[in-house]
């Protein structure tokens, strides 16, 4: 891996009027990696988008494109002079144009035969080698994303942002065309910027995940880090359904609801406890919690336990037995313990 990131965005922020939509964000794309930027509607993300493409102007802050800025104080390089590709939701496809040509619609400074040789290349990359001469409007949505993206990387841009990419696809289709992008993009080697505010779709896609609330980024690291190490218990939602448990730390041990946990080199005093639902397990000498309701889920049984008054869910592989209390444990993976 280069030493030089891609792109480098350092204390971005932006504001409308008095609501701030990014505040002093800073995360850094690498060669050939996919990064997914991941928060809830509204929170900044496609502002944050739009400032690193150049459709917006920071108010401060700087954007460096493999350490050449193209934005800071005083200076913004236009959209097309920055070697940057952005995919938005509609796909915005030229609907006169076939599939290859409106992969080849950007680099017209090429001889014909290399705009088509190339445009067939990455639409072979993207499973769509078939659908060269198909009109858009005979293209599926899956199909239709995915021509869009291609011509996005025909430009060789150094980068390319998508905006939201399987927002509009349901089910096993979304599974699918995700998968058939992914695979298109990993063996192109391009450096990917994907903002969505789908959990499972964040850590199935991504290298690295970039967590954003209220303008804030909260948290970066590996799907893995994000998600069994949240720096807040902000971050850790984010990422999926939480139980949150009081506890006491003393000595480098958290007591809980649910019994003790490790809680090495934080202070001794109050403290919270985030939980995943998979975290609680059946343990027959555990602690027992009334049963409120159970669900089956498919690959899973959800179960609604209370303890002492307060809810939480668990989640299971097998059907748990059919009785009023339960007796269940932490898994100290799946737990992490704040101090405070």
């Amino acid at each position: 891996m280069s030493d030089v990131p891609v792109l480098d965005i350092r204390a971005v922020s932006k504001r409308y009027g008095g609501e701030t939509a990014v505040a002093n964000a800073s995360l850094q794309l690498w060669p050939g990696s996919i990064t997914c930027l991941l928060g809830p509607s509204g929170c900044g993300k496609s502002t944050l988008l739009r400032l690193i493409a150049g459709l917006e102007v920071p108010d401060s802050g700087e954007i460096e494109a493999a350490g050449q800025l193209i934005s800071g104080p005083g200076m913004s390089v236009p959209p097309e002079r920055r070697g940057i590709g952005l995919v938005f939701q509609d796909f915005a496809l030229f609907p006169h144009l076939t599939a290859a040509e409106n992969v080849a619609f950007g680099i017209k400074h090429l001889p014909g035969k290399q705009r088509r040789e190339r445009a067939l290349r990455l639409l072979n990359e993207f499973k769509l080698a078939d659908r060269a001469d198909a009109w858009p409007h005979t293209l599926s949505g899956g199909e239709q994303q995915r021509v869009a993206i291609a011509r996005a990387l025909a430009r060789e841009p150094r980068a390319v942002l998508l905006d939201e990419p399987f927002s509009g696809l349901d089910g096993d289709l979304k599974a699918e065309v995700r998968h058939a992008v992914l695979a298109g993009l990993r063996a192109i080697g391009a450096t990917v910027l994907v903002v969505t505010h789908d959990p499972e779709e964040a850590m199935l896609m991504g290298d690295h995940l970039v967590l954003m609330s209220k303008g804030h980024i909260l948290q970066q690291g590996t799907p893995s880090d994000c998600y069994l190490a949240p720096g807040s218990i902000g971050a850790a939602r984010l990422l999926g359904p939480t139980n949150i448990l009081p506890a006491i730390i003393s000595n480098g041990v958290a007591t809980t609801p649910v019994g003790d946990l490790s809680a090495a080199g934080l202070p001794d005093g109050p403290a919270t406890v985030m939980v995943r639902p998979e975290g609680l397990r059946l343990n027959g000498s555990g602690t027992a919690a009334r049963v409120v309701r159970q669900r089956f889920g498919g690959a899973f049984w959800e179960v609604i336990l209370d303890l002492s008054g307060r809810e939480v869910t668990m989640k299971v592989l097998d059907q748990p037995p059919d009785s009023d209390t339960l007796a269940v444990s932490i898994d100290q993976d799946r737990a992490v313990v704040f101090a405070g």
